[in-house]
C-alpha cells in the first residue's frame, strides 16, 4: 500500500530510546505472539477484555483482526491509533492513541501494553511520553485519559510520574468478570506545557492531519 494513501505508515514518533510506529502488516505478525499472560508480574490479566485467555492461534488471530479493524474504521469522528514501540528497531509493545469527535472535543485517551523482557527499563515512561507529545504538540490536544486497575501499580506509576492527575475512581469489570476498582488520571495541555520534553520528534505527521479531520 502507497503511503501516499495512507499516511500514517510514514509516521514517526521518535525518543533518545525508542520509537513509535502505526501498526502495518509486519509489525501486527511480530506483535501478535508477544502479549502473553506475563506481561503482568501476577499474571492476572489487568485489562477489561479477556484477549490474554483465547488460545493460540486465536489469540493472535484476535489482535491482527482488532488492528485491522481500528485502521479501516479510523474517520474523523473516530480513532483509534495503534502504535508499535520499537526498541533498537526491535517490536517491543504497542502504545495506543483514540478519541472520539476530536476535532470538536480536542481528547484523547491512552492506553498500552509492553512485553515482560522490556519492562523494569523505564520504557513505559517514555513511550507515554512520546504518544502524549504526539497528542498534544502534534495533535494540539486539549486533554488526555489514562485508566488502571488500582492493583496495576506500575500502570499508576507512569502515568503519576509523567504528570497526570487522579481525576476519579469507579467499580469496573476486569477480565473473567472479576470486579475491581479502577483509577482514573486526566493530563491537561496546560500541564503537560509544563513537563514537555525538547527532545522527542514527530516525523511526516503533516499528511495524517487531513485524515483525521485537522485540515
Amino acid at each position: 500500500m502507497s503511503q501516499r494513501y495512507w499516511p500514517f505508515f510514514d509516521l514517526v514518533v521518535r525518543t533518545p530510546r525508542l520509537e513509535l510506529r502505526p501498526i502495518d502488516d509486519e509489525l501486527a505478525v511480530a506483535l501478535a505472539p508477544m502479549a502473553t499472560r506475563d506481561i503482568f508480574p501476577d499474571g492476572r490479566s489487568q485489562f477489561q477484555l479477556d484477549w490474554l485467555y483465547l488460545p493460540s492461534p486465536e489469540k493472535e488471530r484476535s489482535s491482527l483482526q482488532y488492528w485491522w479493524r481500528n485502521r479501516a474504521e479510523l474517520s474523523p469522528a473516530h480513532w483509534k491509533l495503534d502504535l508499535a514501540v520499537l526498541v533498537d528497531g526491535q517490536p517491543a509493545g504497542v502504545q495506543d492513541l483514540s478519541a472520539d469527535r476530536f476535532p470538536l472535543r480536542r481528547s484523547v485517551v491512552t492506553a498500552s501494553w509492553l512485553a515482560r523482557r522490556f519492562q523494569g527499563r523505564g520504557l513505559g515512561i517514555e513511550m507515554r511520553q512520546a504518544v502524549l507529545h504526539l497528542a498534544f504538540d502534534g495533535l494540539e490536544a486539549l486533554e488526555a485519559h489514562s485508566a488502571a486497575f488500582v492493583s496495576n501499580e506500575r500502570s499508576i506509576a507512569v502515568s503519576r510520574s509523567v504528570g497526570y492527575e487522579e481525576n476519579g475512581r469507579e467499580l469496573s469489570l476486569r477480565a473473567g468478570n472479576e470486579p475491581e476498582t479502577i483509577v482514573r488520571f486526566r493530563m491537561t495541555a496546560e500541564g503537560f506545557s509544563s513537563s514537555r520534553r525538547d527532545d522527542i520528534e514527530l516525523e511526516s505527521l503533516e499528511p495524517c492531519l487531513a485524515v483525521l479531520g485537522l485540515r
